[in-house]
């Protein structure tokens, strides 16, 4: 399917749900023999009203940074599938004094009595569910829509990789995918290994299983390919390299190791990341140009109604790597409904919660950052816009950003640091930035805004640095 067809069935999929009524169904994946799990929680789930069915609570490993040094620890992390409206309940193994389930933007508000939270969900959602201020070994609670994929037949088939219940070791620790297949992992499946589609073209890789490679590594890759979908999945990273129409839903990367990105986009076109949940040991999700072998600009990157949480480095982050003697560009990117749960970086090269860095001889341009929620997190910037030459990975400076819009966007809590602004000199310039309708703490940030001493530059008001070599910096309400 092309990538323009899939974001119009899109749009239509989420318009019918409020036109079409469909029966009400709960399904639940037992966990297979083998496959490490985890007790700080039991969960059960039922239809409003009907039975309660347990829901198998896997081990995750989560990334702690603590004196710059790496710290894995234990997370929880449970999934089922359902249509209609659900009710879930989580019992901890300790007296629960605070709970929250995030993001916050859903304004879940649980029951708690004793050990025991409960709550509703009326659509499917990737949650996080923290007990007594606990990030580091919470539950990760992906409540998926009914898989509408499932091969009517259990079995593989000339065009179908079919990986039933059960855990999997992939001989090699790796699976090249051919042109046309489909690789199905059912729930209740785990997959261990890698599963790459490579110079192919036609290629779906589905399901609600786990695809986990041992150690660190991406457990799906996606490499100079066309017309790949991906969808439903929980991994470690998902990065896309010199590809065309890839098409990412619904899938979840979740990495402890360093350098362990979510959803990399290097030189490629035509991406699209709808309802996808990252929480990574590095950047959750990156437009890079020439890297790791890929060469090439990015054009048409979109990422939608999805989920961001980085335990090191940024959420969002965009123009870094190239070719400096092609002079390649990264344009037409748009992030909109996304909520970021945490950023947490010391080092100040490397903090924005949205970040534009252009290297490499680089231009980023036309670049649209629309409903972004960030909550509170513990270390870092809300924006850095700098043109720069980071000598540690760039071989010059970037050429240019130009033409970016920040639209509705909120952030609430009292961590951020002072973000930037900066050009680089007056031939490599930040041109052109707008802000509209930006809340921090529930205040409006405009040029007209009250209580603005008229001798303040408007980025004074929301802690931004404007720096030299920056022109047309707007905001508005």
């Amino acid at each position: 399917m092309r990538l323009k067809t899939i974001i119009q069935a899109t749009f239509l999929f989420v318009a019918g749900i409020a036109t079409t009524s469909r029966a009400q169904e709960l399904v639940t994946y037992p966990a297979p023999q083998g496959v490490e799990m985890k007790q700080d929680f039991s969960v059960k789930v039922r239809l409003t009203g009907g039975e309660w069915k347990d829901v198998d609570t896997y081990a995750v490993k989560v990334d702690e940074v603590k004196n710059a040094k790496h710290n894995v620890r234990k997370a929880s992390l449970a999934y089922f599938d359902f249509n209609g409206e659900v009710e879930v309940e989580v019992t901890a193994n300790e007296t629960i004094e605070t709970a929250r389930v995030r993001p916050l933007s859903y304004e879940i508000v649980p029951q708690v009595e004793g050990c025991t939270l409960r709550f509703k969900l009326d659509r499917p959602r990737n949650l996080s569910v923290e007990v007594n201020g606990k990030i580091f070994s919470n539950l990760h609670l992906f409540a998926n829509p009914i898989d509408a994929n499932k091969p009517q037949k259990a079995k593989s088939t000339k065009e179908l990789i079919y990986f039933a219940p059960g855990l999997h070791q992939l001989p090699g620790d790796t699976l090249n995918v051919p042109s046309g297949t489909t690789v199905y992992i059912a729930g209740g499946a785990v997959v261990r290994g890698c599963v790459r589609a490579i110079g192919v073209h036609d290629v779906k890789i589905l399901g609600r299983g786990i695809v986990h490679p041992e150690g660190r590594g991406a457990g799906v890759t996606i490499t100079r390919s066309r017309n790949v979908e991906v969808e439903g999945v929980i991994t470690t990273q998902c990065p896309t390299g010199e590809s065309d129409s890839v098409y990412i839903h619904n899938v979840k990367a979740i990495s402890s190791y360093g350098w362990g990105d979510g959803m990399n986009v290097f030189a490629s076109n035509n991406v699209l990341f709808d309802g996808v949940f990252c929480r990574n040991s590095d950047d959750c999700t990156t437009v890079y140009a020439t890297r790791l072998g890929h060469s090439g600009g990015c054009r048409n990157i979109t990422m939608q109604n999805s989920t961001l949480w980085a335990d090191v480095a940024h959420p969002i982050f965009i123009g870094l790597h190239g070719d400096p003697g092609k002079f390649e560009i990264m344009e037409n990117l748009t992030y909109r409904n996304i909520d970021i749960l945490d950023h947490s970086e010391m080092q100040v090269d490397y903090q924005g919660c949205m970040a534009i860095n252009a290297g490499d001889n680089n231009l980023v341009r036309n670049v649209r950052f629309e409903d972004i929620r960030v909550e509170d997190f513990r270390r870092g910037q809300l924006v850095n816009i700098r043109i720069f030459y980071n000598k540690k990975y760039c071989k010059a400076p970037g050429r240019g950003i130009e033409d970016v819009l920040f639209k509705n966007i909120t952030y609430n809590g009292h961590n951020a640091e002072l973000s930037h602004i900066i050009g680089y000199d007056r031939d490599r310039m930040v041109r052109n930035i707008r802000f509209e309708n930006l809340r921090i703490n529930g205040t409006v940030i405009s040029d007209d805004m009250p209580g603005k001493p008229a001798w303040y530059k408007t980025g004074d008001m929301a802690r931004f640095f404007i720096g030299e070599h920056v022109e047309d910096v707007t905001f508005s309400k």
